[in-house]
């Protein structure tokens, strides 16, 4: 049985570009990942013998608001629990270091709604609503 390593570290802006690319979501150029990874609050990648598979990220201001983000996990790992684990590691962290009365948001693309909610969170609607603007 293969043991994936769940490791605390950002993704390089490689790893993060593959994986947002080969998971569907946004492309990101190299002055956006390489100004943004830096950022991080916390992160998490999996590795399977060395090889970055999944990646999960928490962004944000540090006391009031945190956001639960790029979670991916490579297409031919998937349905093995590599997502559970990076999204349980994530809310660990913020359990443990965000203070009394920080809101905590994350965008569900499908059914990762399913997923999120396991761990606690609820769809917002119809109190409010997710809005989002692109630059391009």
């Amino acid at each position: 049985m293969t043991e994936y390593q769940l490791i605390e570290r950002i993704p390089t802006i490689e790893e993060y570009r593959d994986l947002r690319a080969r998971n569907g979501l946004s492309a990101k150029t190299m002055e956006a990942a390489a100004r943004g990874l830096p950022n991080t609050i916390y992160a998490v990648v999996l590795e399977d013998a060395g090889r970055t598979i999944g990646m999960g990220r928490v962004i944000g201001d540090g006391g009031t608001a945190f956001q639960v983000t790029d979670i991916a996990v490579l297409g031919e790992y998937r349905g093995k629990g590599l997502g559970k684990r990076i999204v349980k590691a994530l809310v660990d962290w913020l359990e443990a270091n965000a203070p009394k009365s920080a809101y905590v948001s994350l965008i569900a693309d499908g059914p990762a709604k399913d997923l999120y909610a396991q761990y606690g969170f609820r769809e917002t609607a119809p109190e409010s609503v997710g809005m989002y603007l692109r630059i391009m």
